[in-house]
């Protein structure tokens, strides 16, 4: 029986995207503020001149899955940050935008295989956001910490699929396998 766990500490030159929305970058600015602290304290280079982070700004946090499967999809990164702030208004907009990114984001992990974070806040008040950017704790440290353990797990996962890609037993009945998965109607999930 295997068992699997990332640790944090970086090893080799992984490759990391923050992609951030704008809307609401009083709060998405400190949040990133914090990734990168925690990156650069666990020996990632963050300077967007550099090789290790690469940054993609949109407007809002709908946008955000959409870059972050090309990115995803590119095949350079070991994990993907999203940094966004939903925050509640008087209309069901907030619904409907947070609920949307939150599944973008998911599915972009499992289409995909790329470890994709969800930082994206979502609070009733702009008070809350703060709060959670910085004011009483920045969240954005959090997420890069869940980068940094899934892109060093995931890379456990594919050593010990070994190099062919092909499915690799790590117990009795149990395997991994590279094969897209497949929904009900034929098409890969």
């Amino acid at each position: 029986m295997a068992v699997f766990e990332g640790t944090l500490v970086s090893t080799g030159s992984p490759r990391f995207a923050i992609v951030l929305g704008r809307f609401n970058d009083l709060v998405t600015g400190k949040l990133l503020e914090g990734c990168q602290d925690c990156l650069k304290r666990h020996g990632i280079d963050v300077n967007p001149e550099g090789t290790q982070v690469d940054y993609a700004w949109v407007p809002g946090s709908f946008e955000i899955p959409l870059v972050a499967r090309q990115l995803a999809l590119s095949g350079r990164y070991n994990a993907i940050i999203c940094l966004g702030a939903v925050i509640r208004g008087s209309t069901p907009h907030f619904d409907y935008v947070a609920a949307e990114v939150a599944k973008g984001v998911a599915a972009i992990g499992f289409q995909t295989g790329v470890p994709v974070i969800f930082g994206v806040l979502t609070t009733d008040t702009l008070q809350q956001a703060l709060e959670r950017a910085g004011i009483k704790a920045n969240h954005g440290w959090d997420y890069a910490m869940s980068a940094l353990e899934m892109a060093s797990l995931m890379g456990e996962i594919h050593s010990a699929m070994g190099a062919g890609g092909s499915a690799a037993r790590l117990g009795p009945g149990v395997a991994l396998s590279a094969q897209p998965a497949i929904a009900g109607d034929g098409s890969s999930v």
